[in-house]
């Protein structure tokens, strides 16, 4: 008789915003980008991917995923990636010790479930792919670092290499044609620089026009300026970055920030025909941080766009009052200020057509800091028979 078992393993995902953009790919099929990234992992009490990976005889005899109730395909060739790079290491394991259960080859069940916007812009598929590979390497007690799971992760879902790492994150572009360098490695954790604040406007939770994908293939084939992004401003701004990032230095963070988002915004500009993920109210929510900017003196706040409209603007602990509050002050009655206790300031200094924009534009506000990566966690999504837990 065939073990029926039902084993199954839990884990939490975060987001992670990048601050220096990946924006291209040099082998589609392999996730392996034109050129390397930083990024800030976000706290996963505000964003998190929870997911619970099962596997048993008994399920079958497809491998299945449930992503916020609504089932997913799992036939395509990345989430077919992880799955086979996964099996294929619990494979290795079972051969090496002959006491393990033989449980590779089984069908894996898969329950997941986001507590923010899927597909708007907010790093989804980044949490979705970490939170993936990382269940299942708990499910399947894999040895392997957190490093090793970047370079299966990254063909999942490029940004979600960074993802199975808290704190500041560097996914490294690597040279080899097989990608077996292209992978993901901690700058510094959460506690190195923990006043890290991130507040999110969040414009629309539509799916966007562009997907990542095809944007990056019509930006590598048809943009001038994007050569030039990958072999020169971004290994400048890596450097920079990863300095800024060490010696805790906001300033510097913060110019390369916003360069960094608007280089890359400009090579979707330049892309033909052109590619745009900023609209009016992400250029109002560029004025009111230049403003803010500008009545402090030096730069406390930066933006930063990925593909879509949403604005994510970091800031110091310290100058919670300086930027949060003034922003609360313009936009006070959105949802979300609740969140951290947010007193609103005086917001007088603000360009009032860039504030009424937001104010018509802006769905809600989420507030967040620099935060840990994956949590295993005994709450599981699949019940002891195996079916999905009803919330």
């Amino acid at each position: 008789m065939t073990d029926q078992k039902i084993y199954q393993a839990s884990t939490t995902a975060p987001v992670n915003i990048a601050v220096v953009k990946y924006w291209g790919k040099r082998d589609p099929k392999l996730n392996l980008p034109t050129n390397s990234s930083v990024s800030v992992t976000l706290s996963q009490a505000d964003l998190r991917t929870h997911t619970t990976a099962a596997c048993s005889a008994s399920f079958g005899p497809e491998d299945s995923l449930l992503l916020n109730s609504s089932p997913q395909d799992v036939s395509g060739a990345r989430t077919q990636a992880c799955f086979r790079e996964l099996r294929s290491l619990r494979t290795a394991l079972e051969a090496s010790d002959s006491s393990l259960p033989k449980i590779a080859t089984l069908p894996l069940r898969i329950v997941s479930e986001n507590n923010f916007p899927t597909a708007a812009g907010l790093a989804s598929s980044a949490a979705g792919f970490a939170a993936l590979v990382r269940a299942i390497a708990n499910l399947y007690e894999l040895p392997a670092s957190p490093t090793e799971l970047s370079r299966i992760a990254r063909q999942g879902s490029g940004s979600a290499c960074r993802s199975l790492f808290g704190g500041y994150v560097a996914w490294q572009m690597g040279e080899k044609d097989d990608g077996a360098d292209s992978l993901a490695v901690q700058v510094a954790p959460a506690s190195h620089w923990p006043t890290m604040r991130a507040l999110i406007l969040v414009v629309s939770a539509e799916k966007k026009g562009v997907s990542s994908t095809s944007g990056m293939q019509i930006t590598v084939s048809t943009s001038k300026l994007f050569k030039r992004r990958a072999e020169i401003v971004v290994p400048e701004s890596m450097l920079l970055m990863e300095k800024a990032i060490k010696k805790k230095d906001f300033q510097s963070f913060g110019e390369v920030t916003m360069r960094e988002s608007n280089s890359f915004h400009a090579t979707c500009l330049d892309t033909f025909p052109p590619i745009f993920y900023l609209n009016d109210v992400s250029r109002a929510a560029i004025r009111v941080v230049e403003d803010i900017n500008k009545k402090a003196g030096k730069i406390i706040a930066a933006y930063t766009f990925d593909a879509g409209p949403n604005a994510v603007i970091y800031y110091e602990e310290e100058n919670t009052d300086a930027v949060a509050g003034v922003l609360n002050g313009a936009l006070n009655g959105l949802d979300g200020w609740q969140a951290r206790d947010i007193k609103s300031q005086d917001s007088s200094d603000l360009d009032a057509r860039a504030v009424q924009v937001l104010k018509d534009g802006v769905s809600r506000v989420i507030l967040t800091s620099v935060g840990e990566g994956p949590i295993r966690t005994e709450e599981s999504l699949i019940d002891a028979a195996g079916a999905p837990v009803k919330k």
